[in-house]
């Protein structure tokens, strides 16, 4: 495969300018913070361990797939953590949470 011309380059560029990536976790985060980025990485690696879509994921939970492709690229800032953990005991309802101060 040959490396795409200045004008395919030009097309990705535009097509990815509008798209939105995941959220790294700042160095800096607060402990709710990386709590919440914790809560969305439990719905990643359920997705891949069961080899869903994010469509199928949505269904299960019981949300819209628009809400499920935001807590799969951690953009859970307008959700609230009690949300997050209620659509959490959907796919993992027998699980605990466990709190660990360190």
């Amino acid at each position: 495969m040959k490396f795409p011309n200045e004008k395919e380059l030009a097309k990705m560029r535009k097509k990815m300018e509008k798209s939105k990536g995941s959220i790294v976790l700042s160095p800096e985060a607060s402990p709710l913070e990386k709590f919440r980025f914790e809560l969305c990485r439990q719905f990643v690696i359920y997705q891949r361990e069961h080899d869903l879509k994010c469509k199928d994921l949505a269904k299960i939970v019981g949300v819209d797939e628009s809400v499920m492709s935001k807590v799969l690229r951690y953009r859970n800032e307008r959700f609230t953590t009690d949300y997050l953990i209620q659509m959490l005991t959907k796919i993992h309802p027998r699980h605990d949470l466990i709190l660990k101060v360190s």
